[in-house]
């Protein structure tokens, strides 16, 4: 097998722009496979290129690519300065059989559980939601529901779509402290908040503001039950950011019930940054009203040019076309290659781990306070809390000076959060610990 030094010592860059599009991606899947042994976590920290010194509890916010990613993302850019033309115009615009970005839906689809065709590409979550969202066909005294505890992109996603046609949004609150929140009142009180005009329910899997995780599957069975009662015209569509889950939880996508699934695949997924991803289950796609012209579906650029009606709607038609860092989106399978070796429920088991022993050392402080849920099924990678006397950002800038980096929750109520991952050990999580308790008895 040929290295990587081998493979582009010599004609370099151009050897590689002269591939058909099918060789060139087997040739830099094998130079970016992901190494033989990843069975032990130093293997897997190994990967990355992260700043010696620091310790990293913020890697949720923006991915280190890890070695694979790094060596698929350069490749790329050197097939493509080489000759930039022949190598979009050929893995493109000419057939489904050479389409690059056919074959990154085809590598994600087996960690995500899903169909390649189910799968729209995106720059990131936020593009995610605003595609979802514009793209339904709200009516003016329509509702989106969604909650109190949602991120800025998702609320305003929201808001620009009501607001274009005269529906309206309402959030409610699906709890009152995450740290006591249980599973069974979380569903009963968004049962309880659907309505006769409730047509989308918009929740996050994973809170960035306190972690908590949210039951998607009991909260998809609740809004099942719901739609038994209506015609099929006013479903309400369940609209799910999933960002701090894909990735950190082991669970396919396509089966957690939801209709539509909005994600970044740059923070727990390792995947170049600015990419992201939506699926869609096969039947709720046509529902959607396209937004961004696409590059994706062939056939609809062959109506175009014939000035006959497009074909309907599904994930490659939202797909926004225009030209991209497509080193960057050519490289997510990558990606998805390396959880995949490492294992979907091995990574999973490992983060639980690293923040049990988080979340139990925080709670055995005096003068500090838990707010993620210690249940692992409701929190997953990230654990928000809180210091006596201490603002957020203050514990955040003494923990810097300590060469730890955290990190605070951006919304109206903040907390300091410390989020244990792959690039982290038990023995950083017991030094992020004892600074912590430092910090508690000052």
């Amino acid at each position: 097998m040929a290295t990587r030094r081998r493979f582009l010592a010599g004609s370099g860059a151009l050897a590689l722009a002269s591939l058909t599009p099918g060789r060139l991606l087997a040739a830099l899947e094998q130079n970016a496979a992901p190494p033989a042994r990843l069975s032990d976590w130093a293997a897997v920290r190994a990967q990355f290129a992260l700043a010696p010194g620091y310790l990293h509890f913020s890697s949720f916010y923006l991915a280190s690519h890890p070695r694979p990613v790094r060596q698929a993302i350069e490749d790329f850019r050197k097939a493509l300065d080489a000759n930039p033309y022949l190598l979009v115009e050929h893995s493109m615009f000419e057939t489904l059989a050479s389409n690059l970005e056919v074959k990154v839906r085809e590598q994600m689809a087996p960690y995500l559980g899903a169909r390649p065709d189910d799968i729209a590409l995106t720059g990131n979550t936020t593009a995610g939601l605003a595609l979802v969202y514009t793209g339904l066909p709200l009516r003016a005294g329509d509702e989106v529901l969604t909650t109190t505890h949602d991120h800025n992109s998702h609320h305003e996603s929201i808001r620009y779509a009501v607001e274009r046609v005269g529906a309206k949004m309402r959030k409610v609150s699906l709890f009152d402290d995450a740290a006591e929140a249980k599973a069974p009142e979380i569903v009963d009180r968004l049962r309880r908040a659907i309505g006769p005009a409730t047509r989308v329910v918009g929740v996050t899997w994973v809170h960035s503001s306190t972690g908590m995780r949210l039951p998607i599957r009991a909260l998809a069975e609740a809004i099942d039950e719901a739609n038994q009662h209506r015609a099929e015209g006013d479903h309400i569509v369940l609209v799910v950011d999933g960002v701090h889950g894909l990735g950190a939880v082991d669970e396919e996508v396509a089966a957690l019930g939801c209709d539509f699934f909005c994600a970044g695949t740059h923070k727990w997924m390792f995947a170049p940054r600015g990419t992201g991803m939506v699926w869609g289950k096969s039947e709720v796609w046509g529902r959607l009203r396209p937004v961004i012209p696409n590059f994706s579906n062939l056939e609809g650029f062959e109506a175009w040019l014939a000035d006959t009606p497009p074909p309907g709607v599904d994930a490659r038609v939202m797909t926004p076309g225009g030209f991209h860092a497509y080193e960057h989106r050519w490289a997510v399978g990558a990606a998805f290659r390396f959880h995949l070796q490492i294992g979907r429920a091995r990574v999973a088991e490992r983060i639980r781990q690293l923040n049990d022993q988080l979340k139990e050392g925080l709670a055995a402080m005096r003068g500090v306070r838990v707010v993620t849920p210690r249940d692992p099924a409701l929190s997953a990678g990230l654990v928000a809390f809180e210091v006596d006397g201490l603002a957020p950002k203050e514990v955040v800038q003494r923990l810097l000076e300590r060469r730890i980096v955290a990190s605070t929750s951006p919304y109206r109520v903040s907390y300091a959060r410390l989020a244990p991952s792959l690039v982290n050990t038990p023995e950083e999580v017991e030094t992020a610990l004892r600074e912590v308790h430092a910090l508690a008895r000052t």
